[in-house]
């Protein structure tokens, strides 16, 4: 997600300079062109400077892969969004053997022979949907310290990402669009432009996710993925605002974030 004003040629100057990098998009542009309007948050940042890319909101990298690329220039903030209350959520659901064997093979230093066993026996069948279930239920710490970056007026324009842009930052993408009142069907547009975008990375990123006991599904964008999420949430919380407030992003930060890209 990233914004960006003072007309379009800034808008279009502020693209280029990321035009190789896979899957960024400006999620409110993609959002809008979906639904056919331009939002007011856009019309507001052409009557004023903004420096884009000043600021990031970052999902940090897992202990599974490597460590994020930090560009010169940005201030970050980074949030392991899938942080130690998500792991032990994952290990709960391991069998005693199976989580003896994790604990052995870590001892021994064998950390992917490790992490490979909870990807088989938990990650694999919980799935994306699953996992996306486990986050939202677990990692509220982590998803509450992102909100109240993007709730502080001075962190703009914001830029969110992960290692694929996909997965975490697709959770806190849905979120945010949930709190603006942004259509279902137009959150699952943006969620599954994804796929497509990291195409020219797939095989090389297949090899990671394979090594780590998962299938091709996790290289893949689940079309029912938005709308799961957002049932869950509306199901377990009683809604967007419910959740928000239960995590500790109370009624304030929410009002702040809908005024600044509302």
């Amino acid at each position: 997600m990233s914004r960006a004003s003072n007309g379009d040629q800034d808008v279009s100057a502020a693209h280029a300079e990321f035009d190789n990098i896979l899957n960024f998009r400006d999620v409110f542009e993609t959002v809008n062109s979906y639904s056919g309007s331009r939002s007011e948050h856009i019309k507001q940042a052409q009557n004023h400077d903004a420096k884009v890319a000043s600021s990031a909101a970052v999902p940090q990298d897992n202990d599974a892969l490597a460590e994020p690329l930090k560009i010169p220039g940005i201030m970050y903030h980074e949030v392991n969004i899938n942080g130690s209350a998500f792991e032990r959520s994952l290990l709960r659901k391991l069998s005693w053997s199976s989580f003896g064997k994790l604990i052995g093979l870590m001892a021994l230093g064998y950390r992917m022979e490790a992490i490979s066993i909870l990807g088989r026996e938990v990650m694999q069948p919980r799935g994306l949907i699953g996992l996306g279930y486990d986050s939202l239920d677990s990692s509220g710490r982590e998803i509450r310290q992102i909100f109240e970056i993007l709730a502080e007026t001075s962190n703009y324009p914001v830029m969110i990402h992960c290692t694929q842009g996909k997965d975490r930052t697709g959770l806190v993408v849905l979120l945010v669009l949930l709190l603006l009142n942004v259509p279902i069907d137009a959150v699952t547009h943006d969620y599954t432009l994804s796929e497509a975008e990291l195409l020219p990375e797939k095989e090389s990123r297949m090899e990671e996710i394979r090594e780590v006991g998962l299938t091709e599904d996790f290289a893949g964008t689940p079309p029912d993925w938005a709308e799961k999420m957002q049932a869950h949430v509306d199901e377990k919380y009683g809604g967007i605002r419910k959740y928000l407030t239960s995590i500790g992003v109370d009624e304030r930060m929410q009002n702040s974030i809908r005024k600044v890209l509302s």
